[in-house]
């Protein structure tokens, strides 16, 4: 009997502390939010604040409250920009950054965010004039539909079409013959040393 009671006072103890901590929680003003789940799709939050770099054609920073967050443009993957010789950029990298620079430096945005990345960047889409800055990036030539790993990382599958469109076109990197999907390019070039 006295188990009893002492499992029921530990478990009455439990209970009050988890209620006393989610009334503290529901109390507090809070500016960050919580990423969701990586696993609930249905789950999105959203980050506003100013692109002050634009790292290489699907990577941006964002400044949120005198602090930068990487973003990272969900379901693209663009090229490669150099990274010291021992990681040399692919043909288009540099264009492909300046073509999603033209869309969103120096602007206000608020980006739709999926979830954060090993890297500790966000996931995001990027809205820009009634389309996301995703899209117009495979639109014209300047990033692939992140097909990597059976489509894992594409969220947008109608990226996948816009891809086909620009490469009938010959738009950007479609221009020139034989384009190495960056996820290729990062395992022969900057792993194995066999750039072409």
């Amino acid at each position: 009997m006295k188990n009893n009671q002492r499992i029921q006072k530990t478990l009455f103890g439990i209970l009050a502390a988890a209620l006393a901590l989610l009334a503290l929680w529901g109390s507090q003003d809070l500016s960050v939010q919580l990423i969701p789940d990586a696993h609930a799709a249905d789950k999105t939050y959203k980050l506003t604040g100013k692109v002050v770099r634009v790292s290489d054609g699907d990577t941006i920073n964002l400044l949120i409250d005198n602090k930068q967050e990487r973003i990272r443009l969900a379901s693209i993957d663009a090229p490669e920009t150099a990274h010291g010789s021992d990681q040399p950029g692919q043909p288009y990298g540099e264009a492909s950054r300046k073509n999603l620079a033209h869309y969103v430096a120096g602007k206000t945005l608020t980006v739709l965010c999926f979830e954060k990345d090993r890297f500790d960047r966000h996931i995001c889409d990027i809205p820009i004039d009634g389309t996301t800055a995703n899209r117009l990036q495979v639109e014209q030539g300047m990033a692939w539909a992140n097909q990597q790993a059976k489509g894992k990382y594409l969220r947008d599958s109608s990226l996948i079409e816009l891809q086909k469109n620009a490469q009938q076109k010959k738009l950007g990197l479609w221009a020139e013959p034989g384009a190495v999907a960056p996820w290729d390019w990062r395992v022969q070039c900057w792993k194995n040393k066999k750039c072409s």
